[in-house]
């Protein structure tokens, strides 16, 4: 059955058998702009990032946005006006927070393969930080960084071993994740960055990994976190800011995470009672700021029954929502006008030329060939991780302002897929239908 109380309320909200973005009929979007589409609040995302300022209120922190959950440059303008910095994981990244309005000394650069070119980058910009994940990356962040006669700001991002009981995908806290510096290692690690004329030591870093449901897990890796920091300045080398990552989750399908600003004060408490609350902090929030401030419309093409199945075919597909596929991911489906109808149980899936393509798996409905539907708490990792399989554009993306609705990427044509591409020998003269 439909949910009377959908996430992303009460920006994403049924009035009467109508579902709305703020103050928009999205049925209405659909017909000026087409489907697949994904639309945005920007009044959900500002509500989700005051839940973290309203946390640390009176303390010296910088939210950094975690742009691969929605790197969409209206979207990044949104936190960028609100003075947020900016988690990135690759060149690309940085030059959407600059084009965007971001300020480069408010971006801390985070992932494990950061290439020679992208540290060369990201110096003559102005970085604000390096996460440094391995000792390997710390040499050679030295040796680009002295090549310009500059030394680079860094943080180690630790690996503290703590279970964040959440998808293997996600979690990037264990002994087994390819991030960040083992526990055991950090101390050594940094001894090692203070002789390196390259590098200047700024700070620390530790993110155990995404959606996370549970507040154990990060007050767990606080205390780690804590512990490496006095051992750390106890060898004489202070520490200018902590960062605690991000990954906090999201109501997908009835997970009841912790509150933001209830879990920050809990963090500060341990904090306090160590001596650190007075410390220059960074928290880097990604879904939990965007994800059920979006959703994805798509419309019905064909219903087709079968003796164990039924299928509810839509023109979305998992070349836009890519999370079912690759997570198993819930996402809730809702219909954008209700019918008195019964419901019948279907697996909604796409078009795509996968079994894999599918968005849910044994939903209610009672829904008709033509009709709307919206896939909730799309927000975030969906238009990121979007790709053009089966040649399949990207869809357009809207962003929602009370009644002001902004395009904020157009749909993507088959001749912008095809563009760069050339046939051997000649020039493409492609023709289109």
């Amino acid at each position: 059955m439909t949910l009377r109380n959908p996430p992303g309320q009460p920006h994403f909200a049924y009035r009467g058998n109508e579902f709305f973005c703020e103050e928009i009929r999205l049925s209405d979007l659909v017909r000026a702009h087409g489907t697949p589409l994904f639309v945005y609040s920007k009044s959900a995302m500002l509500a989700a990032l005051a839940a973290y300022q309203r946390g640390f209120a009176g303390r010296n922190v910088q939210i950094c946005y975690a742009m691969k959950a929605n790197p969409a440059l209206g979207v990044i303008q949104v936190f960028a006006e609100e003075g947020c910095g900016f988690d990135i994981v690759s060149g690309g990244d940085m030059d959407r927070v600059l084009a965007a309005g971001g300020r480069a000394d408010k971006i801390i650069f985070s992932g494990v393969g950061k290439t020679r070119a992208e540290m060369r980058r990201a110096l003559r910009a102005g970085i604000g930080c390096f996460n440094v994940e391995s000792e390997a990356e710390l040499e050679v962040l030295s040796e680009v960084a002295l090549s310009m006669g500059v030394a680079a700001p860094v943080s180690i991002r630790v690996n503290p071993n703590v279970d964040p009981k959440t998808h293997p995908y996600i979690s990037t806290g264990l002994k087994d994740s390819k991030f960040g510096v083992a526990h055991e290692r950090v101390l050594p690690t940094y001894q090692r960055a203070v002789k390196l004329a390259g590098v200047r030591v700024v700070g620390i870093d530790c993110h155990i990994g995404s959606q996370i449901t549970q507040e154990e897990p990060y007050l767990d890796a606080v205390d780690r976190m804590l512990d490496l920091v006095e051992a750390i300045e106890a060898a004489g080398i202070p520490l200018q800011h902590i960062d605690f990552g991000g990954g906090l989750g999201i109501d997908y399908h009835g997970e009841t995470p912790p509150d933001a600003g209830l879990l920050w004060q809990k963090l500060l408490a341990r904090l306090d009672a160590r001596g650190f609350g007075q410390r220059h902090l960074m928290i880097e929030p990604g879904r939990s700021l965007v994800g059920n401030a979006g959703v994805c419309l798509s419309e019905v093409l064909y219903l087709k029954p079968g003796e164990q199945k039924n299928f509810c075919i839509i023109d979305a597909a998992m070349n836009d929502l890519p999370r079912p596929a690759m997570y198993q991911a819930y996402h809730q489906i809702v219909p954008l006008n209700r019918r008195p109808d019964a419901p019948d149980t279907y697996d909604v899936v796409g078009p795509i030329c996968e079994s894999g393509d599918w968005i849910g798996h044994d939903r209610s409905l009672a829904v008709r060939s033509g009709d709307l539907l919206a896939v909730l708490s799309a927000g975030a990792y969906c238009m990121s991780m979007a790709s053009n399989y089966n040649s399949r554009g990207r869809a357009a993306e809207i962003l929602v302002d009370g009644a002001q609705a902004c395009v904020i990427r157009q749909r993507e044509t088959i001749a912008d897929q095809m563009q760069g591409e050339s046939l051997v020998g000649r020039r493409p003269t492609p023709l289109f239908i």
